[in-house]
């Protein structure tokens, strides 16, 4: 096959390309595709195994040209990057890179998956963003920055990182150390995409950023300000990506239906997605009838609970088929929480009925995250006077997550707080909402907790003891 001809999201493998210059490159996995754009893969090449960067389409060249550009930089600037073994703008508009395959190595951003759910600053978490800022500070000491950067663009190989995808890196002044400016305002796109609970220990991280690069005092101000405005982007445009057809998701919708599935999970689900009701009613009910049917089911290797929103008679439906859907709603505050790095069940897919646009019954696919709720697991704790620290603490968390984005839930009795891999997970999320006044976050925050300690007699040892603890905002909360 030419490499012109490349042509789908997961062509089939092995897969041999014939390069113009008359060489072969056969692909055996991919890593990153963006279908009929940019192909990224493992391959091998006169006997050995490289990585494997193959553009096409009509913004090929213009890709090429800053892949090989930036790669250039880095090895100029004795930046640690894998080696460029081979590159080619073809003939006929396609081009490709090929890079050495660093063995053994694990991303940052693996690394990070692997302990990001412990508790902030942890030894584990200070170890993986420690190498990262130290890589990046080093960039910036040599004029350079990648516009593009996250933990996946770092490498790392024993005690080694290396910078990987030069498409995004650029020079202010090669050779020279990074203007103040431009090293804040990159520092803030890293920053930006860790949960906000680090923006406490942004002092206790720069240190290892200052450690290699020590050339600016960075002003903390004006780096938080960045932070906050390229976070309120992120999340912004991450939903945007979760309506419509992007890596991350496949969607379709039309005036007869909208369906919108997490791709990583979609030919899992495709089973249950042909036939929803079936599953449902072979799987576990927890609640039927009325406004919504809920159940969990099994789907090959996953648990999964499935909500379907139910059309009850026609009065209903006029009240409801010219907005958006509640499960609609509910994904996109699901998909919000996640890229807020709150805990709540991953939303997998959506389902809507339409029929020249006017929405029916619609149906909501989300992650299964057991079934002990918060006030089951505080039930031994109500009337005696231990203290359940780990829980506590979990709901603590919770919703001082919550007011730090301003997020009401609008309906946060007990039962709607899951106790899983000890933390406390957010379910039914049809009335929750995103605030942009402090005024009227603090109006609804005071609901959600007030609602939250009405699980529990007020004269109880645990009510009291919750009361204390969790969070409280001050009645004349200033706009903010």
């Amino acid at each position: 096959m030419k490499l012109h001809e490349l042509t789908g999201r997961a062509p089939l493998l092995p897969l041999s390309l014939e390069l113009e210059n008359g060489q072969t490159l056969v692909i055996e996995q991919w890593l990153r595709v963006l279908p009929e754009q940019r192909y990224v893969g493992k391959a091998q090449w006169r006997g050995r195994t490289v990585l494997a960067k193959l553009l096409i389409g009509n913004k090929a060249s213009r890709q090429y040209q800053c892949e090989l550009a930036g790669a250039q930089l880095l090895t100029e600037q004795e930046i640690t990057s894998a080696e460029l073994l081979d590159f080619q703008q073809q003939s006929d508009g396609s081009a490709y890179l090929l890079f050495e395959f660093i063995d053994n190595a694990q991303s940052l951003a693996a690394a990070w998956q692997e302990c990001q759910s412990d508790k902030p600053l942890s030894d584990r978490q200070t170890a993986v963003l420690g190498a990262a800022l130290s890589a990046v500070a080093l960039m910036h000491l040599r004029g350079l920055w990648q516009s593009d950067l996250h933990l996946d663009n770092l490498l790392q190989q024993g005690e080694q990182v290396y910078v990987v995808d030069g498409g995004g890196v650029q020079s202010e002044q090669a050779g020279q150390p990074l203007s103040q400016e431009k090293a804040i305002a990159n520092l803030a796109v890293f920053f930006a995409q860790l949960p906000s609970a680090f923006d406490a220990h942004l002092e206790e991280l720069l240190i290892h950023y200052l450690l290699a690069n020590g050339e600016h005092a960075l002003r903390l101000e004006n780096l938080q300000k960045q932070i906050l405005s390229i976070r309120k982007w992120r999340v912004k445009d991450y939903l945007k990506k979760a309506g419509r057809e992007c890596s991350l998701f496949s969607a379709k919708i039309n005036l007869f239906g909208l369906r919108a599935v997490w791709r990583a999970a979609e030919d899992e689900l495709e089973p249950v997605l042909s036939n929803l009701d079936a599953a449902i009613a072979s799987g576990h009910i927890y609640k039927t009838g009325g406004a919504a049917t809920v159940a969990r089911i099994e789907c090959g290797h996953r648990t999964l609970v499935v909500k379907r929103y139910n059309i009850k008679n026609l009065m209903h439906w006029l009240k409801r088929f010219w907005r958006p859907s509640r499960a609609w709603h509910s994904w996109r505050e699901g998909h919000r929480l996640s890229a807020l790095r709150i805990a709540t069940p991953q939303p997998l897919a959506i389902i809507e009925n339409r029929w020249c646009g006017l929405r029916g019954r619609a149906w909501l696919i989300s992650e299964y995250c057991g079934e002990q709720d918060i006030i089951d697991r505080l039930a031994t704790y109500q009337d005696n006077d231990a203290v359940p620290e780990a829980e506590v603490s979990a709901l603590t968390e919770l919703l001082n997550a919550l007011i730090r984005e301003k997020i009401s839930h609008g309906d946060l009795k007990g039962h709607n707080i899951l106790w899983y891999q000890q933390r406390c997970y957010l379910i039914d999320l049809d009335a929750m909402q995103q605030h942009h006044s402090m005024r009227s976050f603090t109006r609804a925050y005071q609901k959600d907790r007030t609602r939250l300690l009405r699980n529990w007699p007020q004269q109880s040892p645990l009510y009291k003891l919750l009361d204390q603890r969790l969070p409280q905002l001050p009645s004349n909360c200033s706009e903010d």
